[in-house]
């Protein structure tokens, strides 16, 4: 579990074919490495990954075709926000994320809001819609953000100053595809109504 507060921004450096997936390394930055171990788990881009090697400040993650096929960006190098998992004593800033990514969405509009804030409209796929609600929570990219508004797919949040200086979010333009979890609850009471 984890969540959605960025510690620190690295960069994957590399991402080579493995098996029907890939192998990614990553530069965790100024993330404080020396508790990390092979087998933990860290959200990279929102994603929990399984450390799989480790030398220095370079992590190594195994990727699988399937996770590839429902995440944006964890295919290439560049920039990714990263969070290590949640443990019993921590404080929950943000909301429950579980690295488990529910789909990908597309950047609609980036719109200055006036105070250093920027306003992000995200068109979410379809089938995630129903559970993104006003002044509920979703993650972005593993950024624990709240929901201003909604209109179909489309939904609108408020990056302010900090959260524009210590995550990725502020280099998103329109068109950028972005990995999307719903909040948990909110699938939770979908599922309920669903049983008879």
């Amino acid at each position: 579990m984890f969540t959605g507060i960025v510690q620190s921004i690295g960069r994957i450096v590399a991402a080579a074919p493995r098996a029907d997936g890939l192998r990614l390394a990553v530069d965790v930055g100024a993330l404080d490495s020396g508790e990390i171990r092979v087998g933990d788990s860290i959200a990279v881009a929102g994603c929990c990954l399984t450390v799989v090697e480790k030398t220095g400040q370079q992590l190594s993650f195994d990727v699988s075709a399937e996770t590839l096929a429902c995440t944006a960006r964890l295919d290439r190098p560049g920039r990714v926000n990263l969070e290590l998992s949640l443990r019993l004593s921590d404080r929950l800033g943000g909301h429950l994320v579980s690295g488990h990514v529910d789909g990908v969405g597309v950047v609609a509009r980036v719109d200055a809001v006036g105070d250093g804030s920027t306003r992000l409209d995200v068109d979410a796929p379809a089938a995630l819609a129903r559970f993104i609600a006003p002044k509920g929570s979703i993650a972005i990219d593993g950024v624990s953000l709240t929901v201003n508004d909604v209109t179909g797919p489309r939904f609108a949040v408020n990056l302010i100053p900090h959260t524009l200086a210590v995550t990725t979010l502020g280099e998103l333009a329109p068109g950028a595809r972005v990995n999307l979890e719903v909040d948990v609850i909110a699938r939770y009471v979908a599922r309920l109504q669903e049983t008879p």
